[in-house]
């Protein structure tokens, strides 16, 4: 089977098991929604947002985000990984946003913004401004290895790939579909694909093989 046969199954299979797709971090505007993406980084979304209601009552724009000490947001975010490292970017970020005037819709600005990668930054443009992107992390690059969508040995290959097989106005969804597929039915780890309604039959015998060794 074509790749392009296999994503287009594959799409109306998500489409009606994920008719919507809620964006899973807590937010309420463009900004808090870059905070939750950015702390989501080798960390669970849950976590994210069990920790976020204290950090957004205390700073919740950029412009009071800058007024706090490194050590006190390090402190409120200390439950989630690479808190350190999290807590000197979202400083740092907040005041690179207060001297621009703002977040906008600009691809070279926000991946300029530290802390803020392409995935980060191509979270907020599908998701708070409704720009096509198709934001790939390392459960999206697993899945579309499993299911032969993509051979890429890394997230920005896999991102051109998936991109090649479904309509643009499609991306802004699918990336999320295929977050929650993986949650509810493709675990990274002690996954038997054989019993996956899309492994089963997309996955390639050499790909369950290996996969069954692990």
């Amino acid at each position: 089977m074509k790749r392009s046969e296999k994503a287009e199954i594959i799409g109306q299979m998500l489409d009606e098991l994920y008719p919507t797709t809620p964006v899973p971090l807590d937010h309420t505007s463009a900004y808090t929604l870059l905070v939750a993406v950015m702390l989501s980084a080798q960390t669970t979304d849950k976590k994210v947002n069990e920790v976020t209601p204290a950090l957004f009552a205390a700073a919740d724009t950029p412009e009071k985000m800058a007024t706090l000490e490194v050590e006190n947001i390090q402190t409120l975010i200390r439950e989630i990984g690479l808190a350190p490292t999290k807590a000197k970017n979202l400083r740092k970020m907040a005041e690179q946003i207060v001297e621009a005037g703002g977040l906008r819709p600009d691809w070279d600005y926000l991946e300029s913004l530290a802390g803020v990668g392409h995935k980060t930054a191509s979270v907020l443009m599908a998701q708070w401004y409704g720009i096509p992107a198709f934001p790939v992390d390392t459960h999206i690059h697993r899945l579309a290895a499993r299911w032969g969508l993509s051979k890429a040995k890394n997230v920005e290959q896999t991102e051109r790939d998936l991109k090649a097989l479904w309509p643009k106005e499609t991306w802004n969804k699918r990336h999320l579909q295929i977050i929650f597929f993986g949650r509810e039915y493709c675990p990274a780890r002690n996954h038997d694909l054989t019993a996956c309604p899309i492994c089963t039959w997309a996955a390639s015998k050499k790909r369950i093989r290996e996969e069954a060794r692990l």
